[in-house]
């Protein structure tokens, strides 16, 4: 049985092991451990038979506008619902918080618009927004802004946007 819960901090371990791969293979960016310790309360695992197979993370950009970040499904999973899951719980959380717009940057452009999200190429933002948001040190925010400093981080990657 599939379930999708908040992860806790036991679950570092698990969610290391099932994005290893995925960053040796330069698909996601890799995390020190502190930085998954630090932003664990973002993040949901998915579990399958109970075990962990997948995970995913919401992280709040600004008042309207959150990104989903490090979406991964262990190889033995996928195909079978689980990544729609993890999405879906997303997708829910920003609700509840008020976010109108999810961001993502990925390699998986078929997998994020068969549930809505659309390839952007501007920054969406109005330019005190960009003004504001042009002074976090967040690396997923300066890829989102289309930095130049990041441009290493998101060759190959599209950048999608969905409205909620």
């Amino acid at each position: 049985m599939l379930s999708v819960r908040s992860a806790n901090t036991s679950d570092v371990a698990k969610i290391r092991q099932l994005a290893n791969p995925l960053v040796e293979q330069r698909v996601l960016l890799g995390k020190e451990p502190v930085e998954l310790y630090e932003s664990i309360q973002e993040f949901v695992v998915a579990e399958l038979d109970g075990e962990v197979v997948g995970f995913g993370a919401l992280h709040v950009m600004w008042e309207d506008l959150a990104e989903v970040r490090t979406l991964a499904v262990s190889s033995s999973a996928q195909r079978r619902g689980v990544g729609a899951a993890i999405l879906r719980e997303l997708l829910e959380r920003a609700r509840v918080l008020g976010i109108h717009r999810v961001f993502c940057l990925t390699f998986e452009t078929k997998f994020f618009a068969s549930h809505g999200f659309e390839e952007i190429s501007d920054v969406p933002v109005d330019a005190a927004t960009y003004a504001e948001l042009v002074r976090s040190h967040d690396e997923g925010v300066a890829e989102f802004l289309d930095l130049a400093r990041v441009k290493q981080n998101t060759l190959g990657n599209t950048r999608m946007l969905k409205k909620l």
